[in-house]
């Protein structure tokens, strides 16, 4: 067992000060406010809970910097991410991961939802072990000192109607039998792992047949189950013309939206839709810098919420990996679309990156610190050139921190991620992108 003096942290829905825990086996043994110990090991700053990043795909990572320099459309960036997807292998791909995941750490993220569809190789045959792609991302999470959850992804079609092709042929398992059964190998290959978990996701309705929806129902098991929706317009006027509803109505229809569900993005709603998703208590994973970068819209946050959606937040596409950024711009992208401001409280936005978060991926013992949960641990600098003067409490956190002011984290009561290590971070990320792009430099 050990114990720290936590100087103030996020307990229950508040900071209090001289927080003291004590940890063992990777879990909170004892929480006790306004403790003065003699021997725990001190822990200066705001300490919040580890924060859960519900939606990455982590080879977008090596795009930063590259799909924003031009004009273009979402499809035009669409094209060159299918580039870098053409590119990967099990070994650049780990590096890469691993990199992406250790700039997650550091910035305070403990857990990540993988939508994962980079299954199979280029050319669409199997590895020699179909999930080895997969097993790429579990080893690069447990190296980098985080947890995943894979949600192995069901990709069918590019378009309604339209077959897979070009680089979009390495995601699919041609049926809904050999994905299933492709996922249940997977779940039992990670099973001993503490730091894995996997759920389902489909792509979108684009890339799954309606009629296939009913069998993905089938096959959950409890799973925690993601998809993109009504991202775009575009993929909503197709829907209706396609099957008559909208995406949402298209979801529940076919037994898809629940309690363990997540829509990603959720933009373009109807009152109905809001309506569908918040009376099945599902997750709604918003992605407001990647949401902007790629001009999608800003999506109903408030509405869907008082609907019965429960808020989660992505990095995506890691046009910018911060959760402290995510979770301010639910509230500023409200004030854009609504002219007012005011939609959501700190502790509200505090919630939905941790212990919502957590629990839409399937980790219900973490994102909170409390006797039982697991020992993750945040540690925000208040006096640095972002924070000083913003106060000591959760305003200071959502509205004025980020990830560079993330001075520790600990993960299952380990300490991942110390002071200075940023640097070492940036040239493993340099390194590893450089081999995708065939930049020579290592």
């Amino acid at each position: 067992m050990t114990a720290y003096l936590l100087e103030r942290a996020w307990v229950g829905d508040r900071f209090l000060d001289d927080v003291l825990v004590e940890v063992e086996d990777g879990r909170f043994t004892s929480v006790t406010p306004d403790s003065d110990p003699p021997r725990a090991i001190p822990v200066r700053g705001l300490v919040v809970p580890g924060l859960a990043n519900t939606h990455s795909h982590a080879f977008h990572r090596a795009l930063r910097g590259r799909t924003q320099r031009e004009r273009g459309t979402f499809w035009t960036w669409r094209d060159q991410m299918y580039a870098v997807a053409a590119r990967l292998d099990p070994d650049t791909y780990l590096a890469l991961a691993r990199a992406t995941y250790r700039e997650m750490a550091a910035a305070g993220i403990t857990c990540v939802g993988e939508f994962h569809y980079v299954h199979h190789r280029p050319d669409g045959s199997t590895y020699a072990d179909p999930n080895e792609m997969g097993d790429v991302l579990v080893e690069a999470a447990r190296q980098a000192g985080i947890r995943i959850t894979l949600l192995d992804t069901l990709y069918l079609s590019s378009g309604f109607g339209v077959p897979p092709e070009g680089a979009q042929l390495r995601y699919s398992d041609g049926s809904v039998g050999a994905w299933a059964d492709r996922v249940d190998a997977l779940t039992a290959d990670v099973t001993a792992a503490s730091h894995a978990v996997t759920g389902m996701a489909v792509h979108s309705v684009r890339a799954v047949p309606a009629a296939e929806l009913s069998a993905v129902a089938a096959r959950l098991d409890g799973r925690p189950f993601h998809v993109h929706l009504s991202e775009q317009v575009a993929e909503n006027t197709a829907c209706l013309e396609a099957y008559g509803v909208t995406p949402a109505r298209l979801l529940a229809d076919h037994g898809l939206l629940g309690p363990t569900s997540s829509l990603v993005h959720a933009t373009h709603l109807t009152d109905d839709d809001i309506e569908l998703i918040g009376g099945a208590g599902a997750h709604a994973s918003f992605c407001p810098t990647t949401e902007r970068d790629l001009g999608d819209g800003i999506g109903p946050s408030r509405r869907l919420h008082d609907a019965g959606a429960r808020l989660t937040l992505g990095s995506d596409s890691h046009a910018v990996i911060d959760l402290f950024e995510e979770m301010r711009a639910v509230e500023l992208d409200e004030r854009l679309a609504t002219q007012q401001r005011g939609h959501w409280t700190a502790a509200e936005l505090l919630t939905a990156a941790t212990t919502a978060g957590h629990a839409s991926l399937g980790w219900d013992d973490a994102g909170a610190i409390a006797v039982g949960r697991r020992a993750d641990l945040v540690v925000v600098d208040p006096a640095s050139p972002r924070t000083a003067g913003a106060g000591r409490d959760e305003g200071a956190v959502v509205f004025a921190a980020s990830a560079e002011d993330v001075q520790r984290v600990m993960v299952d009561g380990r300490w991942v991620v110390q002071e200075g290590e940023r640097y070492d971070i940036g040239l493993e990320l340099e390194a590893a992108i450089a081999r995708i792009w065939g930049e020579g430099r290592t």
